[in-house]
């Protein structure tokens, strides 16, 4: 008997590699001879660096660039053990509002430059690919201090350098290519980006993202006129029509410009990471799949990763059952989206911290039930 397990991470708990490690073991109780094959999965948000890694057995890399406000950070990026070259990146990394204090987040002063200092880090390891999560940033800046570590120089009416910020946005006259890093034109980019906002406007990314990001009203409405005349001098200037494009405000606006810049390929998260994983590969021949994430709800079928494993795993008609710490509301929905049983792991009432403090053990004995019953089955 061939089974695929293939969880996301459970959040501030359990990586995914982790879960995997926990669902084969109370399963083996059981069945101690079958087949057991890992696949850590994420869906191109938190964890996804680790999560390819470690279904690759590639490494990690660690780089002191800059956070959002510019100070001295420690982030990484993965290279995938494939073969392929490939490096992962999540933006938060260097980006992300877990960096900036409550107290001093503003995404009029916060920029993606330590981003594009992570990417040119990758480029200088040889990589020739490149997969990107854009998820849980702190910044409004369209990108452009991405770019500018990349080479890419934004400058005001008087050929002054603009501040590489939401705020620099509006005061953007001039970009000059020429010092952009050549090895971008023939780098593979593919950007993990499950949202459609575009750039600006009321679904745009100042709208929609800039509250919880620090912004108040008139700030939202000075970061949407600096994307607003960003998108248009993009157009102006690379004869890139982006502003419009489903994803371009993602990440406050990185999604565009990784359009208006590179040769890069927006998907949706899950898409990319089971296509790096090659899960439909790991998939011939199993008899079950376990899937999970840390809470299973309504919003699972939103392009989470048990959704993805499960729409895979269907293409061959093989049985899912996930497996979470908690059941949210309406978790039965998951069943529109191919999993057909679902359970918590927790075996009693407790606290947020009893759960996670028992997160690897509450796992596998749940996966030893789940395999008992399983064993009714057949």
């Amino acid at each position: 008997m061939k089974i695929v397990i293939a969880p996301d991470s459970f959040k501030e708990s359990l990586s995914a590699k982790q879960v995997c490690l926990a669902v084969e073991q109370g399963f083996k109780r059981i069945f101690p001879n079958a087949d057991y094959v890992s696949v850590p999965v994420a869906d191109g948000g938190e964890g996804t660096v680790q999560s390819l890694v470690d279904a690759t057995k590639g490494k990690l890399v660690t780089v002191d660039v800059s956070d959002p406000l510019g100070k001295p950070v420690t982030a990484f990026y993965g290279l995938l053990g494939d073969g392929t070259h490939t490096a992962v990146i999540e933006m938060a990394a260097a980006s992300g509002l877990h960096h900036v204090p409550v107290e001093a987040r503003d995404p009029k002063q916060t920029s993606t430059f330590g981003t594009g200092e992570l990417i040119k880090a990758a480029l200088d390891d040889g990589a020739k690919k490149l997969i990107i999560g854009l998820g849980g940033s702190a910044t409004n800046d369209g990108g452009i201090g991405m770019m500018a570590a990349l080479g890419v120089k934004f400058t005001d009416a008087k050929d002054n350098e603009v501040a590489l910020t939401g705020g620099g946005l509006s005061s953007i006259e001039h970009i000059d290519l020429k010092y952009v890093d050549k090895r971008l034109a023939d780098f593979e980019i593919m950007v993990a980006c499950d949202v459609d906002n575009p750039l600006c406007g009321e679904a745009g990314a100042a709208a929609v993202f800039g509250p919880q990001k620090g912004a108040d009203g008139s700030d939202i409405k000075l970061l949407d006129n600096g994307l607003r005349h960003y998108g248009n001098k993009v157009l102006e200037i690379l004869n890139a029509d982006v502003a419009d494009i489903p994803g371009s405000g993602a990440a406050g606006g990185m999604g565009a410009a990784f359009l208006a810049f590179t040769r890069a390929t927006l998907k949706p998260g899950i898409e990319l990471v089971l296509d790096a994983v090659k899960l439909d590969a790991q998939l011939a021949g199993a008899d079950l799949v376990i899937t999970g994430e840390g809470r299973i709800d309504q919003q699972t079928i939103h392009g989470k990763t048990p959704m993805g494993v499960a729409q895979a795993a269907k293409q061959f008609d093989i049985p899912v059952i996930g497996i979470a710490g908690s059941l949210g509301d309406n978790h039965h929905m998951v069943s529109q989206c191919g999993i057909d049983a679902v359970f918590a792991s927790t075996p009693k009432a407790m606290t947020l911290q009893e759960a996670m403090a028992g997160a690897s053990a509450n796992v596998s004995n749940v996966a030893e039930n789940i395999a008992k019953l399983w064993r009714l089955k057949n």
